[in-house]
């Protein structure tokens, strides 16, 4: 897992949510993560169904956040959890096989239980100022090089840009995740190119 981990915004119109992932991954986008917290339930369902038809045609994974249920229910790509999304050991059960991401904020220690329960990539945030989670607490980008040891992927989140990534994938992230500088862009395919290019040369 290497590349631009893009993470969709709330938006209600199913239609409209597919055209913006789809300008994505016409970009380059190397993972796709499902999260909206404002949605219900049956919206959500229709809303990854959707996605999984779009990411399956271009061999790109699908990750629901938050909803380890669904992702099961559904046979998506995998999951990811946070703090208050239930443990690492009981999604890895639902999901034998699956992606399974949890978020570590800025804990080398909390990375290493996850891993050790069954998660096969960690994610650490804020690395900067984020307009999404204004209150996240930050990670510094020391946290990369302290988790190498982990031999999973790392994943960088909270306030990344396409000027500031650089400075997280030097630091030993291997995604970076975006949601408002991707799928706020006037052009986004040409945004997620930008994100592609900085990792051009890297091995995956």
């Amino acid at each position: 897992m290497k590349g631009l981990y893009a993470i969709t915004p709330d938006i209600e119109s199913t239609d409209t949510l597919g055209r913006m992932v789809g300008l994505a991954l016409d970009g380059g986008a190397a993972v796709i993560q499902y999260r909206n917290k404002v949605a219900s339930p049956a919206l959500r369902r229709e809303q990854v169904s959707a996605l999984l038809r779009l990411t399956r045609a271009r061999g790109i994974p699908l990750i629901v956040n938050d909803d380890v249920a669904l992702a099961a229910e559904l046979d998506a790509d995998g999951a990811h959890v946070g703090r208050e999304d239930g443990d690492v050991v009981a999604a890895r059960r639902l999901l034998p096989g699956k992606l399974l991401g949890a978020s570590c904020y800025a804990s080398v220690d909390a990375a290493r239980s996850a891993v050790a329960e069954g998660a096969d990539h960690v994610a650490f945030g804020s690395v900067f100022p984020s307009a999404t989670k204004p209150a996240a607490s930050a990670a510094p980008l020391s946290v990369f090089a302290e988790a190498r040891s982990l031999g999973v992927p790392l994943i960088a989140i909270g306030g990344l840009t396409a000027e500031n990534s650089a400075l997280a994938i030097s630091a030993g992230a291997d995604c970076v995740a975006v949601i408002s500088d991707l799928f706020g862009a006037a052009d986004i395919a040409a945004r997620a190119a930008r994100y592609r290019a900085l990792f051009e040369g890297i091995p995956p």
